[in-house]
């Protein structure tokens, strides 16, 4: 038994450096940008902006604010705010901003992708057609450009389109840090990087664009705990690759304390985890019969749960062998693997990250201040990819309270 338990130990590991390995390879790709696409069109599209949200009624005016600000025709969009399940002024305060409010009750359908499902069926049986939608959250503000960056994209022949994830309040706590060092460092070495090397990139919940025939034809269907990650793997096996458009910035709310940032991260594992189980399969297939390699790509991304459960037993088994030698369970290559694999974990998070937020204009006294805390919060992440897979099969949405109104005005 125990040398089964030795031999899966080093087949695990050794998948888990190679996964990592490849992440940090396909990084590098983000300092080489690609030559962009030409526009197959200058044609301005027309769009409905849907804004998910639950009891925000202090966060949604300043919400629908930003979208009336737009530096674009205000001809070409509606504005629609879906008030799901509120027991507040969500709707109201919607209204008076000059928003639609969709209004919607469902005692056991709850949660944003059930919510997205009912009101784009309402949308397509409104009077206006509109050639795409974006999604936002509630507690987001969008930069008055984002619609102009969301268009080139789509004149560029994209049929879906994400845009960048900017925190709204990140020195609000030691939290809202961590979040904004954790966002700027998936923006550049996850998003762009997929998009210099014309990998799919990924749909990150709110701040992206679909075009409405899209979802007319695949249906949207998505209503899981992580319903972006779940309907870009839709979107894959049905050969739409998702964009990039780095400089189409949403501005998006952040935890305040480890409590709320602990649930709402284990709701996007157990989301995580539910998605790889039901969409890897079909991945493999696609990218075996066909050659995609943007599938395992996705593989990659899906399978990181288990990475960071790996990385966490390496580390305690690791401690564990280090005071009792004689403890062989665990394999653990100390003279040459693990070491080189712990020192480039801890270059990436002591060098790599550090010099990304410089490149990017973002390394301030703030940033240095908050940036330890913020290396204590990436280990948090390990227990709670343990509860994440463990409870994937639970559906129970948990709402994130909203309560930063901060204008446009002040985050540009």
């Amino acid at each position: 038994m125990q040398a089964v338990v030795y031999a899966l130990s080093f087949l695990i590991q050794i998948l888990a450096y190679i996964a990592a390995g490849y992440h940090f390879v396909v990084s590098l790709f983000a300092w080489f940008p690609r030559k962009e696409k030409e526009l197959l069109t200058d044609k301005k599209h027309s769009f409905a902006l849907v804004v998910a949200a639950h009891d925000e009624q202090c966060v949604i005016g300043n919400m629908v604010d930003s979208l009336n600000a737009l530096n674009y025709d205000k001809e070409l969009y509606d504005i629609y705010v879906i008030a799901d399940n509120c027991t507040d002024k969500t709707a109201e305060i919607a209204r008076e901003k000059g928003a639609i409010a969709l209004e919607r009750f469902h005692k056991t359908k709850r949660g944003k992708g059930y919510a997205m499902d009912w009101a784009f069926q309402q949308i397509f049986e409104g009077e206006r057609e509109y050639d795409a939608i974006c999604i936002f959250d509630a507690d987001n503000i969008a930069h008055s450009e984002f619609l102009n960056e969301i268009n080139k994209r789509l004149c560029q022949g994209y049929d879906a389109v994400q845009g960048y994830i900017e925190t709204k309040n990140p020195y609000d706590t030691w939290i809202t840090a961590s979040y904004a060092i954790t966002f700027s460092c998936m923006n550049k070495l996850y998003q762009t990087a997929r998009h210099n090397v014309g990998l799919p990139n990924q749909l990150n919940g709110t701040g992206f664009a679909l075009r409405t025939n899209i979802i007319k034809e695949n249906g949207w269907g998505a209503t899981c705990l992580a319903e972006d990650m779940e309907f870009t793997m839709k979107l894959l096996l049905n050969n739409v690759q998702v964009g990039w458009a780095e400089k189409a910035i949403v501005y998006d709310e952040k935890p305040l304390t480890l409590s709320q940032s602990w649930k709402q991260r284990t709701r996007w594992t157990q989301g995580h985890a539910d998605v790889a189980s039901r969409f890897i399969p079909k991945l493999a297939k696609k990218m075996f019969k066909e050659g995609k390699i943007g599938c395992f790509d996705c593989i990659v991304y899906l399978v990181q749960p288990l990475l960071m459960m790996v990385l966490a037993v390496t580390l305690v088994m690791g401690m564990i062998q280090g005071i009792y030698p004689e403890t062989k369970i665990w394999w653990m290559p100390v003279d040459i693997v693990s070491p080189i694999i712990w020192n480039v974990f801890y270059f990436a998070q002591l060098c790599y990250i550090p010099a990304v937020l410089w490149l990017e204009k973002k390394l301030n006294i703030k940033t240095v201040i908050y940036y330890i805390p913020y290396l204590i919060f990436t280990y948090t992440w390990m227990p709670i990819a343990f509860i994440g897979v463990a409870k994937k099969n639970k559906k129970e949405w948990f709402h994130t309270q909203h309560t930063r109104t901060i204008g446009i005005e002040e985050v540009e």
